[in-house]
């Protein structure tokens, strides 16, 4: 189906219309159209991850699957991490724990460490800020942390999660579990992009980057709980 539509000033993109045959990128003169990513099966993408063993082996480190999410694709994930592991690789995901934990506990059984994110440790904020509700997400991170290595992330949002309440609240609940330790992940603008690329409304223009000393000060309240805390950028 032509999803492109003329009018009298442009040619645009009527993405109710699109059917992601992609044709349209293949024709645009001004590579305004592009496609990014690739259809890969498991074995692709294993072809690509082996060419990197002697890496793995000299820094110690290995395979993440981050997303997104993974266990949108548990199946692929799971048979990733399966090989991953058959090949001796070290492996860890990144996860929001968001999904049935008959899914998750079958990819935890394939891997090392688990990367996972709490944004609000109130329910109705994190409702808010996610469309869902916070208590599948931390009563899979306590299974979790029962069975694998967990660190707890923390997206940093001012005016959202960084209060020295939630911060406090979070601190608390990774000790709880036995998280080896907390990283803050100050907000960031590099997905708004993304967004103007899909025709999407950028929705968070009117919050300010968190500066340095405000991460600081955040990174100081985890770590007065007596928590390993990162800040990763």
């Amino acid at each position: 189906m032509n999803a492109i539509v003329v009018d009298q000033t442009a040619r645009k993109l009527d993405r109710g219309l699109c059917n992601l045959c992609l044709k349209c990128a293949d024709v645009c003169p001004t590579g305004a159209l592009a496609v990014t990513g690739r259809w890969m099966t498991v074995d692709d993408v294993m072809q690509e991850v082996a060419s990197d063993d002697l890496f793995y082996q000299n820094s110690g480190g290995g395979v993440t699957l981050s997303g997104g999410d993974p266990l949108l694709q548990h199946e692929f994930a799971l048979e990733l991490l399966k090989q991953c592991k058959e090949r001796g690789f070290h492996t860890a995901i990144e996860t929001s724990g968001y999904a049935e934990w008959g899914i998750l506990d079958k990819v935890l059984e394939y891997t090392d460490l688990v990367l996972y994110d709490v944004k609000h440790m109130d329910s109705a904020k994190h409702r808010e800020g996610t469309g869902k509700t916070n208590e599948l997400i931390l009563e899979n991170a306590r299974k979790a942390a029962a069975k694998r290595r967990l660190w707890v992330r923390v997206p940093l949002i001012p005016g959202y999660n960084d209060s020295e309440e939630n911060l406090k609240a979070t601190a608390r609940f990774a000790q709880e579990i036995g998280a080896e330790q907390v990283s803050l992940l100050p907000y960031h603008v590099w997905g708004k992009s993304k967004f103007e690329k899909l025709g999407r409304r950028y929705t968070m223009d009117d919050v300010p980057l968190p500066s340095n000393e405000h991460v600081a000060q955040c990174r100081k309240i985890v770590e007065e709980a007596g928590l390993k805390t990162a800040v990763s950028r």
